[in-house]
């Protein structure tokens, strides 16, 4: 569903996507991204550190020149990472994501865990080498995701859910059982994540890591 187009209505939707304490630097970084043709589509909505944010699923703005983006702080510069991590180019939403993905910031990570969810597998692989935290117990990565699918479960479902969507619908021939996919495999991190951190069994919405290719969860 794409949103009423507005210039007080984008910049209201895209101000929400961050905690309302980055509200200043999120319109710092608006102020030199260049108006989009078509508004962002409808947002999700997650937990961050006991705030609600709303990030939208799309973005349509072209990315701002070089020589715009230098006065930017660092704070704001993650923030215009995150947001062109939601463009509607993949390689851009690629190019954005490489540059947060290490990020400690705890408003970063619904950005990185959406990507996890979507098709592009060269994102997916991007995401693994950006997070070699995760696969390390009692990592800072690991208790930074952990925390936030704990305060999220229904998010990492559906998160989980559309992994195996886009394996069975583009890459089920080259990895033919789900446990060989890089989905399930940062899935698998992400979800060792989650169980330290609340120190119990997580719920799983996937399936068997070496069963058959067509079981699909219901």
């Amino acid at each position: 569903m794409q949103l009423p187009r507005g210039p007080s209505n984008v910049t209201h939707v895209l101000v929400a996507a961050f905690p309302t304490r980055l509200a200043d630097d999120v319109q710092g970084v608006l102020a030199i991204t260049p108006e989009a043709r078509l508004a962002p589509i409808m947002p999700f909505e997650v937990e961050v550190q006991g705030e609600a944010v709303a990030i939208p699923s799309r973005i349509y703005n072209e990315e701002p020149g070089t020589d715009l983006e230098r006065p930017l702080t660092g704070t704001q510069q993650v923030i215009l990472h995150c947001l062109y991590s939601r463009h509607s180019d993949g390689r851009v939403r690629q190019r954005h994501l490489e540059q947060i993905v290490a990020s400690s910031e705890p408003w970063v990570v619904p950005f990185v865990v959406q990507l996890a969810g979507e098709y592009v597998l060269e994102i997916l692989t991007a995401i693994g080498r950006g997070l070699p935290g995760l696969s390390v117990p009692g990592s800072a990565q690991r208790r930074l995701y952990g925390e936030f699918i704990a305060r999220n479960p229904a998010f990492f479902a559906r998160t989980e859910r559309r992994v195996v969507s886009y394996w069975s619908c583009y890459y089920r021939r080259k990895y033919g059982a789900f446990g060989t996919y890089p989905g399930y495999v940062l899935l698998e991190a992400l979800r060792a994540a989650v169980r330290e951190q609340v120190g119990a069994l997580w719920p799983r919405h996937t399936p068997p890591p070496l069963g058959d290719a067509g079981e699909i969860p219901a």
